[in-house]
């Protein structure tokens, strides 16, 4: 762990001194040529776990210098080691060659210190949705971070602009949605809020293509493209299942075999975390004040039990069997 402390410290400098580099190329600059000057050479990450290790994993591996912090070491040394193993998946399935990997391992810096993330070109939020949580974070980050600095947010339900008005950059504020699992997934949802400059909304986009995504624009609305489709039809499926229409394994086969689907709505849901969609649910009820993102009884109550689905071995299906079996819900 100390050797850990020392590589953060002499990461920091080195990021600090291409900071000095980019500010004397500002010259007499004003606020919108900031967003315009700024070159995205490293990358802060706020939160390591499951999709902000990722994104770390991600644009270390395309060449940016990356630093990751979380609120503690324990969290931090979980993220680190997820990180080590999915890039020696693919080195093993022959996806990356050991010298990409070992690469970016050397580029990834860990620390607890909010203070590292300074001088980041671009700072990358990936936090539990919740609202208060990310704007302390972009508050106090906002009075460290120089003007050039980008912000984006990793949220998936959460409006841009009620963070970016927590901030004094509301036009160098943009969303930037990541897909789990996201080392694998081509898509980025990046999203323009009513204050994101142009200048900052091209840049980004930009960003999301060198870390070899597929970036498609959004608008600044909760739940954005995808989640605005998806969420509705997984909450479908938990109403079907509720209501007796077919088993959860019937479900699941008919939207596989039917749609083309690479899996079902309910085995979906588990994967994503049934407690995380209940909260995505209700940020897009509260926001659009329609019954269809209301989160069924039945996904609530499973939620309360601590179903909540892959990362606690039970959901829709007990993990515990392979391959995954329903489990009775008493319906």
């Amino acid at each position: 762990m100390v050797a850990d402390r020392a590589r953060i410290s002499d990461r920091g400098r080195g990021i600090r001194g291409g900071v000095v580099a980019r500010r004397a190329d500002l010259g007499h600059a004003d606020g919108a040529g900031l967003a315009r000057a700024v070159v995205i050479t490293s990358v802060g990450v706020l939160g390591c776990g499951l999709m902000g290790s990722g994104i770390a994993q991600t644009a270390a591996a395309a060449g940016f210098a990356t630093i990751v912090r979380d609120v503690n070491e324990g969290l931090l040394d979980r993220g680190r080691a997820g990180i080590g193993k999915s890039l020696d998946r693919l080195v093993q399935k022959g996806k990356l060659d050991p010298g990409t990997r070992d690469s970016a391992l050397q580029r990834l810096s860990f620390t607890t210190d909010l203070s590292a993330l300074r001088d980041c070109g671009l700072v990358i939020e990936a936090v539990t949705e919740d609202l208060a949580l990310k704007n302390t974070l972009w508050r106090e980050l906002d009075g460290l971070c120089p003007a050039p600095t980008i912000f984006a947010s990793n949220t998936s339900s959460l409006t841009i602009g009620e963070m970016a008005a927590a901030t004094s950059r509301a036009d160098r504020f943009v969303g930037l949605h990541f897909f789990n699992p996201v080392p694998l997934m081509p898509l980025v949802e990046v999203v323009r809020a009513v204050t994101t400059s142009r200048e900052t909304f091209e840049r980004t986009t930009d960003f999301a293509r060198r870390l070899g995504k597929e970036p498609i624009a959004a608008r600044d609305s909760s739940g954005f493209i995808v989640n605005l489709l998806l969420v509705p039809f997984l909450l479908d499926a938990v109403r079907a299942l509720e209501r007796g229409i077919a088993s959860a394994a019937d479900i699941d086969r008919g939207m596989q075999l039917g749609c083309g689907h690479p899996m079902g709505p309910l085995t979906l849901l588990d994967f994503i975390g049934l407690d995380t969609v209940v909260r995505i649910a209700e940020i897009m009820f509260d926001e659009y004040r329609e019954p269809r993102y209301a989160p069924p009884p039945l996904l609530r109550r499973m939620v309360v039990a601590g179903l909540h689905g892959r990362k606690s071995g039970r959901g829709f299906y007990d993990y515990a069997a392979n391959p995954p079996v329903p489990i009775d819900l008493g319906l």
